[in-house]
């Protein structure tokens, strides 16, 4: 009994130690694929590094430094297997030809707003220049992506031939009514102003009695010195001061309802996409929700930090627009939404954002505390504040 106990032994012995022989092995490999990954499962086919080219819809600017934020967190996610390069408006299309060139693939994708895709069906500015319903871009772009906004974007897109993928980032802060040559708050002031701006605003100012004239963004400044239009509007006190509005009007209203909530899209090629590894179209996607933080954070410190130098610098005097004006373009929206909504899509994307608003923004303004008497406790009177 005794020799037959030991033979055991021996043998679970041996066992244990061939045991830990084969786990050291295993272990030792595992760690080596750890240190030294391979990196031609990264790099696409053949491990090629799949290049792609966008083209922005601005010349400079914050604008074109946002977008450039998208391509660099694309990069970055992409670790040298996807590089996208951000190109400068001009560089292969005029603004007016960038959709279409997406979608015939002259470029592999744009950096825009749908409002420059409004000519093809004014449905484009309800994903960034229409109406509000009480909601901001930030809860806009909630429909989107939770509200069943995305699947009426892409049978819009589908209506007009579009043949993209788009994706979306940046809600921007409304934009302010802007430059004119006195300080108005009537509607009969703007009553015969021509004036620039773009998308379904362009007919919600026409029913409140201006002329409209939709420029490009870089031809504002030199329009409103001659004369060619009274009063203008692009986006942000960035843009703005950079365009140098300051030099032909010295008198700022800021917060409107002809356009309080627009965003950035970034539009890619559909065959180009469809191309890609679904690791590259998830790096397209998520880059685009990264951009979208850091667009809006560095957005809030320059646009304050510019309107600030706006007024110490250039002798600019800003204001609130007047309620009668918001209340004048809430009414003209009104009627406007009427002769679209005959359009049986444009309708079933106006439905879509209303109920949308109804639920979510009771829900906001039920919960929200009055931030601005928080504000008024510690600073005063916000339009009085000097920044």
């Amino acid at each position: 009994m005794g020799e037959k106990h030991m033979s055991k032994k021996n043998v679970t012995s041996n066992s244990r130690r061939k045991f830990f022989k084969k786990a050291a092995a295993v272990t030792g490999a595992t760690a080596a694929a750890v240190a030294m990954p391979n990196v031609g499962a990264w790099s696409g086919s053949h491990g090629k590094t799949v290049k792609l080219k966008m083209q922005a819809a601005w010349g400079g600017g914050i604008f074109l430094e946002m977008a450039k934020q998208y391509g660099d967190r694309v990069n970055a996610m992409g670790g040298g297997s996807l590089q996208m390069e951000v190109l400068p408006v001009g560089a292969v299309l005029k603004t007016k030809e960038i959709a279409d060139g997406v979608s015939k693939g002259v470029v592999d994708a744009s950096h825009s707003v749908t409002a420059y895709w409004y000519g093809k069906n004014a449905a484009a500015s309800l994903f960034g220049t229409g109406p509000s319903y009480g909601f901001s871009s930030q809860e806009l772009m909630g429909w989107i992506e939770e509200g069943g906004g995305r699947a009426l974007y892409e049978k819009t897109l589908k209506k007009i031939g579009l043949d993209v993928v788009g994706f979306f980032a940046m809600p921007m802060p409304a934009q302010p009514f802007g430059w004119f040559k006195k300080h108005t708050t009537k509607v009969s002031q703007v009553k015969g102003l021509k004036y620039r701006t773009v998308g379904l605003a362009t007919n919600v100012l026409q029913k409140m009695g201006m002329v409209v004239r939709q420029l490009p963004g870089g031809e504002i400044q030199p329009a409103m010195k001659t004369g060619l239009i009274d009063a203008a509007e692009f986006n942000n006190p960035t843009s703005d001061r950079d365009f140098g509005m300051q030099d032909v009007s010295k008198h700022y209203h800021l917060g409107s309802f002809h356009q309080s909530q627009e965003m950035f899209e970034m539009q890619f090629n559909k065959k180009k996409y469809n191309s890609l590894s679904p690791a590259h179209q998830a790096i397209i996607k998520h880059a685009a929700e990264a951009a979208n933080t850091s667009n809006y954070f560095m957005a809030l410190v320059r646009y304050s930090n510019d309107l600030g130098r706006l007024m110490k610098e250039s002798g600019v005097n800003v204001y609130q627009t007047s309620d009668e004006i918001l209340d004048a373009q809430l009414a003209a929206w009104d009627v406007v939404m009427k002769d679209f909504r005959k359009d049986p899509l444009f309708d079933e994307i106006v439905r879509s954002q209303q109920a949308y608003a109804k639920k979510v923004m009771k829900y906001l303004f039920m919960n929200q505390p009055n931030y601005r008497l928080a504000y008024t406790r510690a600073f005063g009177d916000p339009s009085k504040v000097k920044i």
